[in-house]
């Protein structure tokens, strides 16, 4: 299935600030980001993905992985590491060095929730295109 598929706009989320410190996130990029409706651009085929996420200021990441295949990706912080995505009852799943990841696509929606000691941070996107 091609459920991931689309291009989406956050428009709530849960925890921002205490994740971002968590994971050692600078607090002016914190404050930038804060606000800011980050946009993620999703093309799945098949177990392949490609996977944008466009922040503030211009500044954008890729990753790029096939579902049970080791893959180099970049956190949120601009870290480069592997990893292996995984797919588990429809959620992709990873392991970040210093959080959990999972995404899905839920009544239409990309609910992604991250966990880091003990925070979690929930982010839910409308599908804009």
């Amino acid at each position: 299935s091609m459920a991931f598929t689309g291009k989406y706009e956050v428009e709530s989320d849960e925890n921002y600030d205490d994740f971002m410190k968590k994971i050692g996130i600078p607090n002016d990029i914190i404050e930038k980001g804060r606000n800011f409706k980050i946009v993620s651009e999703v093309v799945q085929n098949g177990n392949d993905f490609t996977w944008s996420q466009h922040y503030p200021g211009g500044h954008s990441t890729t990753n790029q992985f096939t579902i049970g295949k080791e893959a180099d990706l970049e956190t949120v912080g601009g870290k480069k590491f592997k990893a292996t995505v995984k797919m588990e009852g429809g959620k992709v799943v990873a392991d970040f060095p210093n959080y959990h990841h999972t995404a899905e696509i839920s009544g239409g929606k990309l609910v992604e929730i991250s966990t880091a000691g003990g925070v979690t941070y929930k982010r839910i996107s409308k599908k804009i295109a």
